[in-house]
């Protein structure tokens, strides 16, 4: 309904009048081919309704100065009418009222709506692990978590200075002793041969000379002592 028609009937609003605001102009709900419009033209009152038969529009029910409800009807007799329709006015505001099927169908859409949310919801704390299987993982059993652990200590260096470089050295000389036999160029490639030079041996009649020229020095005969002095004959 138009503003300046609420504004001009909704003082004055009761249950005698209320048909008449109902088949305003403004009003897309009523059929102006109803019984109620014959009624008007030929200026009779509502009871005559009851004789007629065809659509009309009766008043259901009344709460002033607030709620009014209009039921759109089929009259086929005096004794036989069929509910088409249900409106209500609310401070002069016309509304259609849903019809059965559509408030049943809304209902369930909407709990529908609830259901696959919760679902949804559920699905979101489901883990599963193929060594521990399914397990529920929610929000707030990660904040006992974190209350439940200890706080951190400050974290120390896993190793000195001098453990180090005493570690650095030993692995130097350890590559010096032991060089490796294969390097790779690239991850993925075949390894290569590394070609160790090895120092030269001495040959071993060298060495056996070497060693036998301490025996030789050391069984050296000594050096001859002076001989004896030589008897001569006395003379007589």
């Amino acid at each position: 309904m138009g503003i300046k028609e609420i504004a001009g009937w909704v003082p004055i609003l009761n249950p005698g009048n209320v048909l008449d605001y109902f088949s305003e102009r403004s009003n897309p709900f009523y059929d102006r081919t109803c019984n109620n419009e014959v009624v008007k033209m030929q200026r009779l009152t509502l009871e005559h309704l009851n004789q007629m038969v065809g659509v009309e529009y009766i008043l259901l029910h009344a709460q002033e100065p607030i709620l009014y409800i209009i039921r759109k009807q089929q009259r086929q007799s005096q004794t036989q009418v069929i509910p088409l329709a249900d409106y209500y006015i609310i401070a002069g505001v016309v509304y259609q009222a849903p019809d059965l099927g559509t408030v049943i169908s809304s209902r369930a859409l909407s709990a529908v709506h609830g259901i696959q949310s919760a679902f949804d919801e559920a699905m979101s704390y489901c883990r599963y692990h193929p060594s521990k299987g399914y397990w529920w993982h929610f929000k707030d059993h990660e904040e006992r978590d974190a209350r439940a652990r200890p706080k951190s200590k400050k974290k120390e260096e896993p190793s000195s200075l001098f453990q180090r470089h005493r570690v650095d050295t030993l692995l130097l000389d350890l590559r010096s002793k032991f060089p490796p036999t294969f390097y790779q160029p690239k991850p993925g490639e075949k390894p290569i041969p590394v070609e160790v030079k090895k120092e030269p041996e001495p040959p071993t009649e060298t060495v056996k000379q070497e060693e036998r020229e301490p025996a030789t020095k050391s069984s050296a005969p000594a050096p001859p002592s002076k001989p004896p002095p030589e008897k001569r004959a006395r003379l007589q």
